[in-house]
């Protein structure tokens, strides 16, 4: 309701007893002003206009606007810059000052080529600080310029020019994103620290009017003494006793080792597990579904490891559109007959199109916008309605889970559509003899 109290029986008006309370017991900051300049950058940002912005706190020192100052990278290396422009914080905003104290959260542009971790410092005694541990990437995932018969219909950057400029602009301020070429100039390999993170850069592409395609996640390995290892993560789950089960069989089938396991007073279980980063991939949709929001879980990279077993697959396969055109209700009871269907009636389909799945092995090619022949006979049964079965709606993680290697997702602003890699059913043919000879 916008207010605090510091007595549950009388009513507060606005915030000013917690603001209180913050300056009488949070210690003010130890800094001494007149010291050498020492500031650690914690963040990044970028602005068309001011350039990149450096983020920290001052940890002793004092900024003034103009000065040149050390930039102390993380490397070792060291550069001279100047000052252009200091902002502190007041709420929301930024407000421009000339100087800032030991102390204070600041952001400053003119250092250029400047991370997270490396130290701001005075010219004439440069000290380095503490740098901040950056974890390397996990995860990695290909995008590409979209492929689909719908390119360029609902988005507003389509090329592979806006998408190269867009995944190296977010490497300014996205400091544990990798981002390489390819061979391709349509492709671009993109890694980062777990499919959370690399799905958040999905949907803020997104958002913004991009239209492209990516793969499914797969884990940054390693040649260590000529053996493939893979990352490890531990996972820490806390949730009520009724899950336990859930959760152990589902993990177990993800190489999952319980390395420990108690309960607390308050009747909740926690659960640590090493498991390797591919296995965790996909596991936050099943963990929102199996414990419906009564748990938490966190997880953190360990080690690399050698890469052993195969995380449990989804059994089934893929319902395909075989055709183009837009899907009926006929078209999808038939469908239906099959397995799930991810689509309504009245959507548009093109061939190659994940349009369901199913519990067989094998993809089925079925044609969901087939439409029922008219004939001038009559039967008792012809008047039956018959109603489709809800359809199978996927969030981003589901999707990125649920595709295989041999399938994409491709991803608009109104849509996520799943599909294959090769949408002629007789490329698709071409390919799996290609592979069949190749383990041959």
């Amino acid at each position: 309701q916008g207010w605090a109290t510091t007595d549950p029986d009388v009513p507060g008006t606005d915030m000013s007893p917690l603001f209180d309370a913050i300056l009488e017991s949070v210690p003010p900051p130890t800094g001494d002003p007149g010291a050498p300049l020492q500031m650690l950058v914690a963040a990044l940002d970028y602005d068309n206009y001011l350039g990149q912005v450096a983020l920290g706190r001052v940890t002793r020192g004092t900024l003034k606007l103009r000065d040149n100052v050390v930039v102390l990278g993380r490397d070792g290396k060291s550069s001279t810059h100047n000052l252009e422009r200091i902002f502190v914080f007041r709420g929301m905003e930024r407000v421009e000052v000339p100087e800032a104290k030991a102390g204070d959260i600041v952001a400053v542009t003119g250092p250029e080529g400047v991370s997270i971790g490396d130290t701001i410092a005075s010219q004439e005694s440069p000290e380095a600080l503490p740098t901040i541990d950056i974890g390397e990437p996990t995860v990695r995932m290909t995008f590409g310029v979209s492929t689909s018969p719908f390119m360029g219909q609902e988005g507003d950057h389509c090329t592979s020019r806006n998408l190269h400029e867009r995944l190296f602009k977010e490497l300014r301020t996205n400091v544990s994103l990798q981002v390489e070429t390819t061979s391709s100039s349509d492709l671009f390999v993109v890694a980062g620290r777990g499919e959370l993170h690399l799905s958040i850069l999905v949907e803020t592409m997104r958002r913004e009017q991009f239209e492209f395609q990516v793969s499914r996640p797969e884990p940054v390995t390693k040649v260590i003494d000529g053996k493939i290892h893979e990352p490890y993560e531990i996972l820490n789950i806390s949730t009520s006793d009724e899950y336990v089960g859930a959760l152990t069989e589902y993990l177990s089938g993800r190489l999952a080792q319980l390395r420990d396991m108690r309960y607390d007073d308050n009747g909740y279980v926690h659960l640590e597990y090493k498991i390797p980063t591919r296995g965790l991939i996909g596991f936050n949709s099943f963990f929102l579904r199996t414990c419906r929001g009564d748990g938490v879980k966190s997880s953190r990279f360990t080690s690399y490891e050698p890469m052993e077993g195969e995380v449990k697959a989804q059994p089934g396969g893929v319902l395909v559109a075989s055709e183009r055109g837009v899907a009926v209700t006929y078209g999808l009871l038939n469908a239906q007959g099959r397995g799930e269907t991810f689509i309504d009636p009245g959507t548009a389909v093109y061939e190659g199109m994940i349009v369901g799945s199913h519990r067989r092995e094998g993809d089925i090619e079925i044609n969901v916008c087939k439409e029922k022949k008219l004939t001038n006979m009559r039967s008792s049964t012809a008047d039956v309605a018959k109603r489709l079965n809800a359809t199978v709606n996927m969030s981003l993680e589901e999707a990125l889970e649920f595709i295989s290697g041999d399938e994409l997702l491709e991803v608009t602003p109104k849509n996520y559509r799943l599909r294959k890699m090769d949408l002629s059913a007789l490329d698709r043919k071409r390919s799996r003899r290609g592979v069949a000879r190749a383990r041959d």
